[in-house]
């Protein structure tokens, strides 16, 4: 038997790379981008624009995460910028260069798929009723795209979703721990405001949030969503992509479990009711 990691009450999913293959789509669209000019969208690129997000820069963040941070139109517009310095040579407008991404991506949004095991583990959690929602940084009219051809998948949220462009985020997004409080708030938790740091852990309503906080999940795949978690004060579960993992394959950012693949969660290890079997 596995060693109990805690008891969870509600899941807290993240979307892209986590619950569908849409991360495919940006490095598609960049991809075809720079190849038009002679280059080439590779990890090396984005390994190396770690933290050039202008608001609130985490260590943590890799290029894809940045690329993918399309809630703020200024992260999105200093991702290209960065890619333009690292190849002068484009002869592009920041504003064209992101036209032609959105075009691309809107063109291929209805060909994202399920990610191994998350459909299993959504319906087996709707079954015995454990809260769960979605918190993902993507804008509102993303995720209906990326979304929309996919019902098995995401019926089951109904409208508990938060998106990265909901304006009670105030452009708090993800390293931040804003969109997990704020889907934590959609399913009936009072979980407070702010980091867990800054919560009073001797006062009874300091407790009392910090309590609820960690009987929360968090489902990533991105070191921003995880630092998220953390600064959330829920537990979290890491899921990246096997070449993320490869720029640094001894970190953990801090998550409290590492997977390959949603199909490796193991519910009762977090106090949830057992697949069947």
């Amino acid at each position: 038997m596995s060693e109990s990691k805690g008891t969870i009450e509600y899941v807290l999913f993240d979307m892209d790379g986590l619950m569908i293959d849409s991360e495919r789509v940006y490095t598609v669209a960049n991809g075809a981008i720079l190849s038009r000019f002679g280059h080439e969208f590779t990890w090396d690129i984005k390994s190396q624009m770690m933290g050039k997000r202008e608001m609130d820069p985490s260590p943590l963040m890799t290029t894809t995460e940045h690329l993918l941070f399309s809630w703020n139109l200024i992260a999105e517009r200093a991702a290209v910028e960065w890619l333009f310095n690292r190849f002068p040579d484009i002869p592009l407008s920041i504003d064209e260069y992101i036209t032609e991404r959105r075009t691309r991506q809107d063109a291929l949004w209805d060909t994202c798929q399920p990610l191994p095991g998350v459909i299993k583990l959504v319906k087996h959690l709707a079954k015995h009723q454990i809260p769960m929602a979605v918190a993902t940084g993507s804008l509102k009219r993303n995720y209906d795209l990326k979304t929309v051809h996919l019902p098995e998948l995401f019926e089951s949220f109904e409208k508990r979703v938060i998106c990265g462009d909901d304006p009670r985020l105030k452009d708090r997004g993800k390293p931040r721990p804003d969109v997990f409080l704020l889907a934590a708030e959609l399913l009936g938790r009072k979980v407070g405001t702010g980091d867990v740091s800054s919560l009073d852990a001797a006062g009874e309503e300091g407790k009392a949030f910090i309590a609820e906080r960690a009987r929360g999940l968090v489902l990533e795949d991105s070191t921003m969503g995880l630092e998220a978690g953390r600064r959330a004060g829920m537990k979290t579960i890491w899921v990246p992509d096997e070449k993320l993992r490869a720029l640094a394959p001894n970190e953990t950012y801090g998550a409290d479990c590492i997977l390959e693949s949603l199909e490796q969660f193991k519910p009762e290890d977090w106090g949830l009711p057992p697949y069947d079997p």
